[in-house]
């Protein structure tokens, strides 16, 4: 079998970590082109050593000189776009935060790549355009997200007609049994106890608010082609059933795993072939108990209000919903509100903005820009 070449963008961070220790599992089946990351110099350079990478490059200048020091592999930064078009490219796993992901991911399609999309930013900010890309035959995408990798796999090669609904699934994050109460009152560190998943800091705070399922609901719609009415989310604590289809006649097809995010990165860059599980948790369903599910009470989180509006209006909508939710979290994290000033910020954002059209990135970038604006100036 030949080997895929991989490049994987965003290294090291927590999904970069996990795409690397998928690659270091299986050498047989993936060659390692190219790293990237942004100033986590040092790890990138020790694992462009352990993996023998073709290049290793830091996405921002300032850092190049000390990666060059610490590496012989190391490339430019304005390199990496040439590189992951390159022939010896077959998967480009994109997992960098913000907008910095979004043309190294349209040049990766336009040249024909796998995108293993991990980065929320791409299709939230810039759906409508990059399925445009995908369906005029050029790259494909498979999801990495653990709830878009399930819904993926449920739907194979299944008609759409054939499915009533798709159906997300949300830990509930460290404020799931909160009252509005206690979640008005909340702090930074209650609200960083994720009682499953061990993500970086704002993810982790989505995952309180139920943004992070907001962000997702965009996705799914954009990656399965459904619109706002046939998507919807339940609480499921244990993160075991990574997510449903509804079929047409009540039947409910679900993937489980355990909740390890090398399951969701393996598939993405092996697919449309699996990989041997080796070092993967399995799973013990006679040790597991029970598996739970509920509502999401909308009047205590409204994020998937936001995102069902958002996706309804499409356009600029979702960039902005995106944009208003970052700098309501930094804002957060400062101190400056409490959960539920998250939510009002994106809303009184959301409520502000004239959507337009994403037929290109600059209008993406451009709504992205003057929702940042606009949040950072409410009071």
């Amino acid at each position: 079998m030949k080997k895929k070449g991989v490049v994987v963008l965003g290294a090291t961070g927590s999904i970069g970590k996990s795409a690397v220790a998928v690659l270091k599992s299986h050498p047989e089946r993936f060659r390692t082109v190219g790293l990237a990351a942004r100033k986590n110099v040092e790890l990138l350079a020790r694992y462009g050593e352990e993996l023998n990478a073709g290049w290793v490059i830091s996405t921002d200048l300032q850092y190049n000189d000390k990666l060059t020091q610490l590496s012989p592999r190391t490339g430019r930064p304005e390199e990496l776009c040439e590189l992951i078009c390159s022939d010896e490219v077959d998967v480009v796993l994109c997992a960098i935060v913000g907008t910095a992901g979004l043309p190294l991911v349209v040049a990766a399609l336009k040249a024909g790549k796998t995108v293993a999309l991990a980065s929320k930013e791409v299709l939230v900010m810039a759906g409508d355009y990059i399925m445009d890309i995908v369906h005029s035959g050029y790259g494909n995408i498979v999801p990495v997200d653990s709830e878009h990798s399930a819904i993926f796999q449920c739907l194979a090669t299944r008609e759409r007609a054939e499915v009533e609904r798709l159906i997300l699934t949300a830990s509930g994050g460290a404020l799931r049994n909160a009252s509005a109460e206690e979640i008005a009152g909340a702090t930074l560190e209650r609200t960083l106890a994720h009682p499953t998943w061990n993500m970086g800091r704002k993810v982790t705070i989505d995952s309180a608010t139920l943004m992070n399922k907001a962000l997702e609901f965009v996705e799914a719609g954009h990656l399965f082609g459904f619109p706002a009415e046939k998507i919807t989310a339940v609480i499921h604590p244990q993160s075991i059933v990574h997510s449903m289809i509804e079929m047409i006649d009540g039947t409910v097809i679900a993937q489980l795993a355990m909740p390890d995010m090398r399951f969701a990165i393996g598939y993405g860059m092996s697919y449309p072939d699996r990989l041997p599980g080796r070092a993967l948790p399995k799973m013990d369903f006679a040790a597991l108990g029970g598996l739970e599910f509920s509502e999401v009470d909308n009047r205590r989180f409204p994020s998937l209000e936001f995102a069902r509006q958002a996706f309804t209006v499409r356009g600029t909508m979702p960039a902005v919903m995106n944009a208003a939710n970052e700098i309501a979290v930094e804002r957060f994290i400062k101190g400056e509100l409490n959960v539920p000033g998250i939510w009002r910020i994106v809303e009184q954002t959301m409520a502000a903005h004239q959507p337009c059209a994403v037929t290109s990135l600059e209008a993406a970038y451009q709504a992205d820009a003057w929702a940042r604006r606009f949040a950072a100036d409410l009071k």
